[in-house]
């Protein structure tokens, strides 16, 4: 059997060491199991960069801010697999993963034993990977407050109703009136702009968040921008949001699917985040995808 790699964010929200020992019985099924764990912030990144080419695979045990770190490490030589520990963890759930990290661990197990994974594309801004989504504004403030409060004096991060709460504070704050503040090259002025690579945009609790619908993960980018926010448009968004359904022209929203590349310029320093994680402002951000980058392991059919 050969050797299977398992980088793990011990402060992750569903990570405890006794699962990761379950974790690991799972996964020594199909080979023998090297951890490693993350130790700051950006570790992730030099451990999956380090994990070499005779792995047969390197798994996760993480939320989504160190899978991104992992993506942006690897050198693809070995397929990766990415398990539920933290609030949210989209990016496995995405791909058809169990929710919980040990039936999760199984289903990867099986996926080296059987040699089956998928071929991904991903996403880039400024030079950063991203697995599922990217957002320059509005999106990108609510992840910033969210870290500012959830994770000073080493707190695990809060779930999703600090980020409906925060959500809801920064509404409340502009009285739901958002004017535009972006421009999207070659298409026109936004709010904000929310890119991805992939479906869905995020998860509230055990519900699909469709922010950015028709996109897949060996397709282009996919782009929603709204031009701007009233109060009157919220319940017409919010239903979009949970159902991906809705006439553009009527909620006010720039939409493309499958697209290179996006060039979005800011009036202002505004935030950026990748995969849930806040990458500080910029006055500019240039998106691309690289189609048919990464092997991904999936559950059987």
């Amino acid at each position: 059997m050969g050797r299977i790699v398992l980088i793990v964010n011990p402060y992750a929200t569903k990570v405890t060491e006794p699962r990761v020992r379950e974790v690991e019985a799972a996964l020594s099924a199909a080979g023998d199991v090297e951890t490693m764990l993350t130790e700051w912030p950006g570790h992730g990144r030099e451990l999956a960069a380090t994990a070499g080419d005779d792995a047969e695979a390197i798994c996760v045990f993480s939320g989504d801010g160190v899978y991104n770190e992992a993506l942006n490490g690897t050198d693809f030589a070995v397929p990766m697999g990415f398990i539920p520990g933290g609030g949210t963890s989209v990016l496995p759930r995405a791909l058809g993963l169990a929710r919980e990290p040990v039936r999760a661990a199984q289903q990867l197990a099986e996926a080296i034993q059987a040699g089956r994974s998928r071929r991904i594309a991903l996403g880039r801004v400024n030079g950063r990977r991203f697995a599922f989504s990217a957002g320059i504004g509005l999106d990108a403030e609510v992840v910033r407050r969210v870290d500012t409060r959830g994770r000073r004096e080493g707190k695990r991060r809060p779930g999703d109703f600090t980020f409906v709460r925060e959500l809801t504070g920064i509404a409340a704050q502009h009285r739901v009136r958002f004017q535009p503040q972006v421009e999207i090259v070659g298409m026109g002025r936004a709010v904000c702009a929310l890119v991805a690579n992939g479906a869905p945009y995020t998860y509230a609790g055990p519900w699909p968040v469709h922010l950015v619908p028709g996109v897949t993960f060996e397709g282009g980018l996919g782009l929603t921008a709204p031009r701007s926010i009233r109060p009157f448009a919220v319940p017409g968004l919010i239903s979009f949001a949970f159902t991906g359904r809705g006439d553009p022209e009527q909620l006010d929203l720039f939409r493309a699917t499958d697209l290179e590349r996006i060039e979005v310029v800011c009036d202002r320093p505004l935030a950026l985040q990748v995969d849930g994680e806040d990458l500080g402002d910029v006055e500019q951000a240039v998106f691309a995808v690289d189609r048919d980058t990464l092997a991904v392991l999936v559950p059987g059919t």
